[in-house]
């Protein structure tokens, strides 16, 4: 009779666990990187779509010696609010072909002024904790109280400003 001889090209069912242990462990860490990045991401479009939107304001303040009124944190020309994604104009001048939207769909952006419209400041929620007060804005870690930009949630508050050169997002004591 024969004898079997064991074949040594195959892999023992440790070395198999050992090797499906370190993909998992891989793909957990790079999912959470990516999860990260795609924060970074959205939160570097809201910093932008807000530079965008202080452009065409600062635009409409050339025209009118005064900032938009604001009704319901949303910018309000000519008796209507300005949806976020709507077209940014008093009817003879178009100031931005589209008002940006925040990139996350729960998010939104808040706008305020005052009643002699002389200033303005807008506002984001940032999501990745460790851009909150290292930004190039003014911001506060805790958000700024009476702004609202996530309508469903429990802790509405923005945490992220741009003002208008005459005015400042630093919350006084």
């Amino acid at each position: 009779m024969p004898i079997k001889m064991r074949n040594k090209n195959a892999f023992t069912l440790i070395e198999l666990l050992v090797v499906v242990a370190i993909i998992g462990i891989l793909a957990a860490v790079g999912l959470g990187q990516f999860h990260t990045a795609q924060k970074r991401g959205r939160d570097a479009q809201r910093k932008e779509n807000l530079a965008s939107i202080t452009k065409a304001l600062e635009m409409y303040y050339n025209d009118y010696e005064q900032y938009p009124l604001v009704s319901g944190g949303k910018i309000e020309v000519g008796g209507g609010a300005i949806d976020w994604g709507d077209e940014f104009t008093d009817g003879k001048t178009v100031y931005m072909k589209r008002l940006p939207k925040d990139p996350a769909d729960n998010f939104r952006y808040f706008y305020e002024t005052d009643t002699d419209r002389s200033y303005y400041k807008l506002y984001a929620r940032i999501e990745h904790s460790g851009d909150i007060c290292f930004s190039d804005g003014p911001c506060n870690a805790d958000g700024y109280d009476a702004t609202e930009c996530l309508p469903d949630a429990t802790d509405k508050r923005c945490n992220y400003c741009v003002a208008s050169p005459n005015e400042s997002c630093e919350i006084e004591d």
